[in-house]
């Protein structure tokens, strides 16, 4: 019997190192799913501006931007840096807190289940406490703060940066329904994820939404052509695709049958998208329809039955199963354009998660024109992207800083390059930045945990160097809707 114990041991311990093996070669083990969204949410807290507070993990980071809106007598600290610059674009920021509520709202049991929810819910506070003071009245709301040349021209740490903070605005004279109408997005969705814990919060950030939905339709046009100094950096394409998002969520937050008649309404859906980012939110829309037809909140009929279709026709496209099929690397990455790839793949990612959970509900399938594709399919190519991203990859290079042993460490990031303002409180200069601390090549002294960098290139490669900033350069929009795909998968 003892022989018999002995030999069934050692043939589970074979088991055991076999399944180690696969893993290790055909994926990342679940429990560093849990750890890239440990680090994907500790990320944020690097990204803060304003007063720190006392709970804050990143602690090679400082207070920064105190005064900000002080040129316009408002309150402007606070909120997220959008990238490795010291600006605030508020267009990018409110998409990001769009996409961590979403990833929240959906993701919400997963979350707890992991001890992040109250991370997550942090995370999306930050941004939001930042919006309701951006929006003073119901038809002004603050855009940016600081701007893309004066910035880019130091290499500063954000705790001593002497750059103009100037705050720039919209109002009812110079309009911006694409900004007021996702941070009308941003407001929504954060309300439902906080209406479980904090009811008069999410109250309070549903009125900011209605005002600002509002605002968006009444007051028509791009914003940068108000906020002429956003264009350079974040040029909106248009304001149909947010009008959209923002009824959209508002309807899932309000169940008000305005904001369905305005999506039944609108004379542009978006048709079939190749992209779903801070710039184009027709994806987001029509997938937020496609589960109000899947659910039979509304037919499948008309209008409602062509938002289903388009949403269906991108996740084709990205299963490889569609007309215009989305191009992959040779080591199997969705790849959509040369600046910052990661985002796009992330956000394409989370839509297929997040539809395959509203197909599972549902039992139902989607028909592309490659033949049925089921939830569970969905759900292996958001692990294929995130593994890819993790470190299964040509390169053997997790894009996540910090993540694993190898990882970028030359991240184009101002306050990740220089030495913390803790470990030496001398001033970093606008231009000896760049000589001290851009130009050295050498890891950066504070790790950048959890942030995703652009990526690698068309053909799996990638440069680390922090002059490289199409691929080096981390952003919020790229963490945000990976906190969800992460959240689902750990």
């Amino acid at each position: 019997m003892a022989l018999f114990s002995k030999e069934m041991s050692s043939s589970i311990s074979l088991g055991w190192l076999s399944l180690c093996i696969f893993l290790l070669f055909h994926g990342v083990a679940s429990v560093e799913y849990g750890e890239a969204l440990t680090k994907s949410l500790l990320y944020f807290e690097a990204q803060r501006s304003g007063k720190l507070p006392s709970n804050q993990r990143v602690q090679w980071r400082g207070d920064s931007a105190l005064t900000d809106g002080s040129d316009a007598g408002v309150d402007l600290a606070g909120g997220y840096y959008d990238a490795g610059d010291n600006v605030k674009f508020g267009f990018p920021l409110a998409f990001t807190i769009t996409m961590l509520s979403w990833s929240t709202v959906e993701f919400q049991a997963q979350l707890q289940a992991k001890n992040e929810l109250s991370n997550a819910l942090d995370a999306i506070k930050w941004g939001t406490d930042y919006l309701i003071k951006a929006h003073p009245k119901p038809d002004v709301l603050y855009g940016e703060v600081g701007d893309g040349d004066s910035d880019h021209e130091c290499w500063m740490r954000p705790e001593d940066m002497t750059t103009p903070r100037t705050a720039y605005k919209i109002d009812d004279q110079h309009p911006g329904s694409d900004l007021a109408a996702e941070t009308a997005a941003a407001f929504a969705a954060a309300s439902i994820a906080f209406k479980p814990t904090d009811a008069q919060y999410a109250s309070q950030l549903l009125d900011h939404a209605k005002q600002l939905f509002d605002f968006a339709r009444n007051h028509q046009g791009v914003y940068q052509s108000s906020i002429y100094v956003a264009g350079k950096f974040y040029s909106s394409s248009g304001f149909e695709d947010e009008l959209l998002w923002a009824a959209a969520w508002l309807h899932r937050a309000t169940d008000d049958q305005t904001y369905l008649d305005y999506l039944e309404g609108a004379g542009n859906i978006g048709g079939a998208r190749t992209t779903f980012s801070w710039d184009d939110k027709f994806i987001g829309a029509q997938v937020l329809v496609a589960k109000l037809v899947l659910e039979g909140k509304v037919k499948n009929l008309g209008k409602w039955q062509q938002y289903k279709s388009q949403a269906e026709q991108f996740i084709c496209s990205c299963l490889q199963k569609g007309y215009g099929n989305v191009k992959k690397s040779p080591g199997g990455l969705l790849w959509f354009l040369p600046f910052n790839n990661l985002q796009y793949t992330a956000a394409a990612t989370f839509i297929a998660t997040a539809y395959s959970e509203y197909l599972t509900a549902k039992r139902a399938s989607i028909q592309c024109p490659g033949g049925i594709v089921q939830p569970n399919e969905l759900i292996a190519l958001a692990k294929s992207q995130v593994d890819y991203i993790l470190g299964s990859n040509p390169q053997q290079l997790s894009y996540m800083v910090g993540f694993g042993s190898n990882y970028p460490k030359q991240v184009h990031h101002r306050g990740a390059s220089i030495v913390s303002i803790k470990v030496n409180p001398k001033l970093v200069s606008c231009k000896v930045g760049f000589v001290l601390h851009f130009n050295k090549n050498e890891p950066n002294p504070n790790v950048l945990d959890g942030a995703l960098v652009g990526g690698p290139n068309e053909n799996d490669g990638y440069t680390d160097s922090r002059s490289n900033f199409q691929q080096a350069e981390t952003a919020t929009v790229n963490n945000a809707p990976l906190v969800g795909v992460l959240a689902r998968l750990a």
